[in-house]
């Protein structure tokens, strides 16, 4: 009996002309909402300043602690496409609710 590690099993289709190996993936869709925190410094303010340049928008007023050292900061940064998105969601619920609410008084009464 051999002490040595099988080789791994291909898993099926796996690298085939037909099914290629997975490229490198995918950059990750952005976060609608974000919040951003860490020391009032330069570093603090280029981070925010570059979600700004990627399309965020400032979320709020800023929040400020002082932790016995230093004074740490926290800003939220929304996507404004987000935010509209998830109006018109929420529009369109109370929508239906007041039709749920017209059909059942309608029924009420007949």
């Amino acid at each position: 009996m051999s002490d040595a590690t099988p080789p791994p099993v291909p898993t099926p289709g796996a690298g085939t002309p037909a099914n290629p190996p997975a490229q490198a993936a995918a950059p990750a869709e952005r976060l609608a909402y974000r919040l951003l925190t860490g020391p009032d410094d330069r570093s603090f303010c280029e981070r925010i300043s570059a979600a700004l340049a990627e399309g965020y928008v400032l979320h709020g007023s800023p929040a400020a602690t002082f932790n016995g050292t230093s004074v740490i900061v926290a800003q939220a940064l929304v996507l404004p496409a987000a935010v509209a998105e998830a109006d018109a969601a929420v529009a369109r619920a109370v929508d239906g609710l007041e039709s749920d609410r017209l059909e059942s008084e309608g029924q009420a009464r007949a």
